[in-house]
């Protein structure tokens, strides 16, 4: 198979060939793009149908004779109750970006810290303890919350922190922590060691080089790690739902399936619009640094 060829005319006159890319080429481009379109459609299924259903009235959706995949008609109504009958929505989006980016924060910060120590330095027991953090990343919170609401419960006795993201902002670092060391690991490998003893030629310390070498370096790794950790957080359920029990500091999680589901009765259109609202912010986080986060969990897994 041949390919096509473009010219370019200089300012001089001077005809330049372009040679574009390959006409067997871009048919396999395409034919790739074209199988992943079924795992496209099965990843943005649940989306579209929570989409789709908070458009539709209770009418339509109770009716079995309409189909589920498409509205008839636009109706609002599902949004307007999620913002004037449920009085505190707004507080449980407030208070789940709250908990989520502090945790995030003081999680990314310890962890960064930690991987990096685990990678680099060399002493005793540096092994044992790697495999340490990976076991407790294991660990599932239905066993961690038991010996946290003692935790919680001393805690509260001198500073007020239950029924608040407080308890949440102390708990949620516990598995947070473990898989940010655990995922950066990898990643600090990656980053050849002779960068840094440049940077101790140049006159950095250690924490200079971490700072103004390694970590740039490292930014596709710990833009990985923030993603993953907020997106853990944004999603938790178990805790939220044992440290609150105050109405108004709930976070979205525990709000909607406490407020919008009572006894066996679903109200699926506010259901599926508050959903898809508590959905949208980590959409638009995971498009703004998509590249970030494959690059960086993909180098952090090959190593």
């Amino acid at each position: 198979m041949g390919s096509r060829a473009a010219t370019l005319v200089t300012s001089d006159g001077r005809a330049l060939a372009l040679n574009k890319v390959p006409i067997w080429r871009r048919r396999k481009s395409a034919a790739n793009y074209f199988a992943l379109l079924p795992y496209l459609a099965f990843a943005l299924f649940p989306f579209y149908i929570m989409f789709v259903t908070s458009l539709k009235s209770e009418q339509e959706i109770n009716n079995l004779g309409n189909s589920p995949f498409w509205a008839s008609g636009i109706a609002v109504e599902n949004y307007l109750y999620l913002a004037t009958n449920t009085a505190y929505f707004e507080h449980w989006m407030l208070n789940t970006f709250i908990a989520t980016a502090i945790s995030t924060i003081i999680s990314v910060t310890i962890g960064t810290l930690a991987a990096y120590a685990l990678a680099r330095l060399r002493f005793r027991g540096v092994e044992l303890f790697g495999v340490a953090v990976f076991i407790t990343y294991l660990v599932p919170q239905t066993l961690l919350f038991l010996p946290l609401i003692d935790v919680i419960n001393t805690i509260d006795d001198v500073i007020p922190i239950r029924d608040t993201y407080w308890s949440l902002i102390l708990t949620y670092p516990t598995f947070l922590i473990p898989f940010v060391t655990w995922l950066l690991m990898g990643y600090f490998k990656t980053i050849p060691v002779e960068v840094e003893e440049c940077a101790y030629l140049d006159g950095c310390s250690r924490l200079g080089a971490l700072f103004r070498v390694v970590l740039p370096m490292a930014m596709p790794g710990i833009m990985c790690a923030i993603l993953f950790s907020a997106t853990l957080c944004w999603n938790e359920l178990l805790y939220s739902l044992i440290f609150i029990q105050d109405e108004t500091a709930k976070t979205l999680s525990v709000g909607v399936i406490t407020e919008l589901i009572r006894g066996d009765i679903y109200y699926w259109g506010s259901l599926m619009a508050a959903c898809f609202t508590g959905a949208l912010p980590i959409i638009l986080l995971f498009g703004f640094f998509l590249d970030y986060f494959v690059s960086g969990l993909t180098a952090g897994a090959i190593k």
